[in-house]
């Protein structure tokens, strides 16, 4: 995982940083929507709260994550797919919201209904969230 985490950010024209690589690796490992807190917590103190959020940012800007909407106004990162270029995020898919353990997964396999807008509209992203129950809970 070590190689394709520096990959990845060689790719993008990033310099590879310790601080880069465990927050990528986080999100390899965990598979879901993370927090700026769960990620501070999981790094154990090793990295402070503006460094962690200045990396969040960078990866945004590239296209190596993306924002996921939640109920509570807070935000969440998880990883972008493949297509995902600097300023040009491609993440059109469903985000499942876990009511009971509060874990948020991309669902990108789901296909979002088509959205008819009404005449002089222009739809540039789409962002569904979907509330309920995931496979470990119910």
């Amino acid at each position: 995982m070590e190689k394709q985490i520096e990959q990845l950010l060689k790719a993008y024209g990033m310099s590879v940083t310790g601080g880069r690589k465990k927050i990528l690796k986080l999100f390899h490992q965990h598979k879901t929507a993370l927090a700026h807190a769960d990620i501070e917590s999981a790094l154990k103190d090793k990295f402070d709260r503006v460094t962690v959020y200045r990396t969040l940012q960078v990866f945004l800007e590239k296209g190596i994550l993306h924002t996921v909407p939640t109920t509570d106004n807070s935000i969440r990162y998880a990883l972008c797919k493949e297509e995902c270029k600097e300023g040009h995020h491609h993440d059109n898919h469903i985000h499942f919201l876990c009511k009971k353990c509060g874990i948020t997964s991309c669902l990108p396999e789901t296909v979002i209904p088509p959205v008819q807008l009404p005449k002089g509209f222009l739809a540039e992203e789409y962002q569904m969230v979907v509330n309920g129950y995931c496979k470990e809970c119910i």
